[in-house]
């Protein structure tokens, strides 16, 4: 009888201690392993969103979302669209066409007042004209043109002081002026004239131009 129950007792401690082992499993390893396959699943993702044609796609600014932040998609400038469409649409004008440009001969005191673009193009451009000065009697010059060369020199591009210096200091009572009609980013811009086209027609014209009076 006391052997039977010293079996009995030892039975059951057994089964509750296989009780308790189990109760307590430490699953670390598999429980690691889960989670080191979840943030490898999103880095595999990342990486097959990647794709060389998903790399040079380009979004609407309005539509980016955090994640394409993170995935490196570029996103376009709605003021990039708007630029390009203008320079290729109604707005464009040949600055290789010779028809717009103007040379104009007038007697100083010209009656111009000269503004310097922004410093990104230089150069200096009409912002107004004085009434019954030369230009607004000549009538052939407007608010905006551009000035491209003073008698045969080109001075496109140059400082404020630095290009009305060239009409102050000419030679003679009066100056040729040559005017680009259109804006200074048509002219000083991507679409503007290349310098190997500008200096020969300022020759050509020159060449063609009569002498200023003494």
């Amino acid at each position: 009888m006391h052997f039977q129950r010293t079996l009995l007792v030892t039975s059951l401690l057994l089964a509750s201690n296989s009780i308790a082992s189990n109760a307590f499993v430490v699953r670390g390893p598999t429980s690691r392993s889960a989670s080191t396959h979840l943030y490898g699943l999103f880095d595999g993702v990342k990486e097959a969103f990647k794709a060389p044609a998903l790399e040079r796609s380009t979004l609407n600014s309005e539509r980016e979302t955090p994640i394409d932040r993170w995935m490196g998609w570029s996103v376009a400038s709605e003021n990039e669209g708007v630029a390009a469409t203008q320079e290729s649409g109604t707005d464009f004008i040949d600055s290789m066409d010779e028809s717009n440009y103007l040379v104009v001969q007038l007697t100083k005191p010209m009656g111009i007042v000269f503004e310097e673009n922004d410093s990104e193009f230089g150069g200096i451009f009409v912002q107004s004209l004085k009434a019954g000065g030369a230009a607004a009697v000549n009538g052939q010059l407007l608010e905006g043109d551009q000035l491209v060369a003073v008698n045969a020199e080109k001075v496109s591009g140059l400082p404020f002081d630095d290009a009305l210096s060239k009409i102050l200091e000419s030679e003679g009572d009066s100056a040729r002026l040559t005017i680009f009609r259109g804006t200074a980013k048509q002219f000083y811009g991507a679409t503007g004239p290349s310098q190997a086209w500008l200096d020969e027609f300022l020759v050509n014209k020159s060449a063609g131009a009569p002498q200023s009076k003494e």
